[in-house]
């Protein structure tokens, strides 16, 4: 046998298209060719392309960045903290759902159910109206919040914004950890449930202490199993951020509805925002895409 058959890598095979695959493109193209003849003759709106790059990049009168950047920041904020915290206690209910303990494994689930079969827009609506603003006097944060009079340095401002707009941040930060940290932990349970049971007797057979057993043994084959799902699950958290629009969070979809309606570029300012989403999105699916692929390598080794 040569030894060129001994290797398969060395005889990958060629992409190659099949009928299929050529009727689906040909439909793809006429599909498209179709809607652009038909937008030519039947749309009845003047594209202002020029008008809206001008009005996105044009500075705020007081120096600072475009309106639509200062949005692109604010859902970046968002959703990287509200990743955070949805990954901390998702972890945690994750954990306590797959236990044996009653005391855990109950009331995480009753809150995993409760999270997962209301709607996010009656959530976002009932915890920001009626829990949010018991909450922050609950905690004493009123005079931190509320009624912060003192200068933030150039770091503060750029992790957590404004502070004139605090509030408004860890309302969304919960609002969205809150919601996506039900299914994170539905994931944690799943990979938890899918290592084999040698692998927690060995462990435990080796006298491991229960933080050494999940972290030397239990956690990097879970988190190798699950990149892919907490993948799909943060891009979905970065679109779902926009539902915190709906309580004047000034994030990209709320920054877009303002700029749509003042400028009445409506068809490119929105086309602009889904754009930012999709390189956004994007991103994250590249950044994880290479975590997977090296958490993949050092389970190997």
């Amino acid at each position: 046998m040569k030894v060129e058959q001994l290797n398969p890598k060395m005889h990958k095979p060629r992409f190659s298209f099949n009928a299929l695959d050529y009727l689906l493109l040909s439909v793809t193209l006429i599909a498209i060719g179709w809607l652009y003849y038909r937008s030519s003759i039947g749309v009845n709106y003047h594209w202002n392309w020029a008008g809206a790059l001008d009005f996105i990049f044009t500075a705020r009168a007081d120096g600072s960045l475009p309106y639509f950047f200062q949005g692109v920041i604010s859902t970046l904020r968002l959703s990287v903290w509200g990743m955070a915290f949805a990954l901390i206690l998702g972890t945690l209910l994750g954990v306590a759902r797959h236990s044996n303990i009653t005391l855990f494994r109950l009331p995480a689930t009753a809150y995993i159910q409760l999270i997962r079969n209301i709607p996010p827009l009656v959530f976002i609506f009932i915890f920001y109206f009626f829990i949010s603003n018991q909450l922050i006097p609950l905690l004493g944060l009123d005079s931190l919040l509320r009624a912060h009079n003192g200068e933030i340095n150039g770091a503060t401002n750029f992790l957590f914004g404004a502070a004139n707009l605090w509030e408004n941040l860890l309302s969304g930060v919960l609002c969205i950890g809150l919601l996506s940290a039900a299914y994170i932990a539905e994931v944690v349970r799943s990979g938890l449930e899918g290592i084999d049971k040698g692998q927690w007797e060995a462990a435990q057979a080796l006298g491991l202490s229960p933080w050494s057993k999940y972290r030397f043994v239990i956690a990097p084959q879970v988190l190798s199993n699950i990149t892919p799902t907490l993948a799909g699950q943060a891009i979905s958290l970065v679109k779902d951020s926009s539902i915190v629009s709906l309580i004047s969070i000034q994030e990209l979809t709320f920054v877009g509805t303002e700029m749509a309606n003042s400028s009445g570029l409506i068809f490119e300012i929105w086309i602009f925002v889904g754009l930012a989403y999709l390189i956004l999105c994007l991103g994250l699916s590249l950044l994880f895409s290479n975590l997977e692929k090296r958490s993949r390598k050092h389970l190997i080794k």
